[in-house]
């Protein structure tokens, strides 16, 4: 079907005319830097490419280079990805730097190589190969799933469909003219999806697709991809310390290295569980004993679930125990530094206004 086609043909002339103008991607006629791809990628999983630039931006300036972020602190790191989330992207993003320092220095141009690196999964590792080094491979993301579904008229729901339509993509480039352009023709899906064949009201007016689109020959584009309904979000529940010396320093400790938010820096906090506890039992496993003075909640909406947490603010002399011997002293006009998270941020901006 798709040798029948000329999909490579419109795609590739519309991406020439239309391409977005984003950082990490190379300009007409010059070639690519692997480094760029790689970490573009990382970052836009599960991320919008608006949120994505300035942290891209900032870590060019501060890495400009695979080996400056081999060689970089994790904690300097963690720091400059502070606010874009899902921290475990930042741990394996610096781990891979690591491997490929040790190796050779260079992004391998091989598939299986790549996802044996730290964070590297399927999708990832052809976009490097297609976008960094110009090999026939087709990134399939939710942009590519949902450009399939609709060109196909594919109307099985998701996620169960999903390997259907990776196959279905990865045909869409079987032609010599999406293989020599592979890098574009890549990036070029990207584009369409995020700009034209959008989840709601898709612009089929104004697609290079149009003509020879199921979906959209058929009326039927707005209802597609067809998902599954989810399941509610489970709600969890938590108790958070505010602890403030007359220095203006916030007492924080690090959360462990696996899990939600592993390793960035928090209040000392209850284990978040499916209802509250008492704030006596929240003392006792922070082991920040003291007399508290509630002051408000916050609620937090994670990928997976939604977290309240009620704030305490100490209101006497502070004694700490052996469970809060790794707790630290920060200055609050010294929390960029550090990794905190955006939830946490939040936490202590409404506990320094009460």
């Amino acid at each position: 079907m798709s040798t029948q086609i000329p999909y490579a043909t419109l795609i590739l002339r519309w991406y020439d005319r239309h391409q977005r103008i984003l950082p990490w991607r190379a300009k007409t006629g010059t070639i690519p830097n692997p480094y760029y791809v790689l970490l573009s990628e990382i970052m836009l999983q599960q991320t919008q490419v608006a949120t994505v630039i300035p942290y891209f931006n900032k870590f060019i300036e501060n890495f400009p280079t695979l080996n400056d972020l081999a060689e970089a602190s994790l904690e300097k790191v963690m720091a400059m990805w502070t606010g874009l989330g899902y921290y475990s992207r930042a741990r394996n993003l610096h781990r891979c730097a690591q491997e490929v320092a040790k190796q050779s220095g260079e992004i391998p141009k091989d598939y299986q190589a790549l996802k044996a690196l730290p964070g590297i999964g399927d999708y990832t590792a052809a976009a490097i190969l297609s976008i960094g080094y110009n090999q026939p491979y087709v990134a399939v993301d939710g942009n590519v799933e949902r450009v399939t579904a609709r060109l196909f008229a594919i109307q099985e729901p998701l996620p169960m469909i999903k390997p259907t339509l990776a196959a279905l993509a990865k045909t869409l480039n079987e032609g010599r003219e999406a293989q020599e352009r592979a890098g574009d023709f890549a990036q070029a899906l990207f584009d369409i999806g995020a700009t034209i064949c959008k989840p709601k009201n898709p612009s089929c007016l104004i697609c290079p697709l149009s003509e020879v689109c199921k979906a959209s020959l058929e009326k039927i584009a707005d209802i597609l991809p067809i998902r599954q309904r989810k399941a509610e979000k489970p709600t969890k529940y938590g108790i958070s310390l505010f602890i403030e010396n007359d220095k203006n320093q916030i007492l924080l400790r690090k959360r462990p290295e696996k899990g939600v938010l592993a390793g960035t820096l928090e209040l000392p906090s209850s284990i978040w569980s499916e209802q509250y506890i008492s704030i006596e039992q929240a003392i006792k496993e922070t082991g920040c004993l003291g007399q508290y003075q509630e002051i408000g909640e916050i609620k937090h909406v994670f990928t997976h679930f939604t977290l309240k947490v009620k704030l305490f603010k100490l209101v006497s002399d502070l004694k700490l125990t052996q469970v809060a011997q790794d707790n630290m002293w920060i200055h609050s006009d010294e929390l960029n530094h550090y990794p905190c998270s955006t939830l946490m941020k939040k936490m202590i901006a409404y506990s320094t206004k009460i």
